[in-house]
């Protein structure tokens, strides 16, 4: 698909985002490349496959919720500016 300055236009209004001039050509075929893509993944015969919504169906396994006393929070605390116990201490910012 051809990317045209009208296009291009309405694209940037769209994003709130303007395309410095000696960069729009660029943008152009670049997002021309990106259509043209999309375009060959909808020729895909996808009529037998039933659409994905969740993982979860997939057979994920659960696992127990178990913490992992490895001894990484010892090190990282070792770099905190403050700490009490085994918890980062930080400035109160709600009142």
């Amino acid at each position: 698909m051809q990317i045209d300055d009208k296009m291009l236009e309405k694209l940037e209004k769209l994003s709130a985002f303007t395309i410095p001039e000696q960069n729009r050509n660029e943008f152009k075929e670049q997002l021309g490349k990106i259509v043209d893509f999309v375009e060959v993944l909808n020729e895909l015969n996808l009529d037998d496959i039933e659409a994905t919504i969740s993982t979860i169906s997939g057979g994920t396994p659960f696992r127990e919720d178990i913490p992992n006393e490895s001894g990484v929070i010892d090190t990282i605390l070792k770099f905190a500016p403050k700490k009490e116990d085994r918890y980062f201490e930080v400035p109160k910012i709600i009142e």
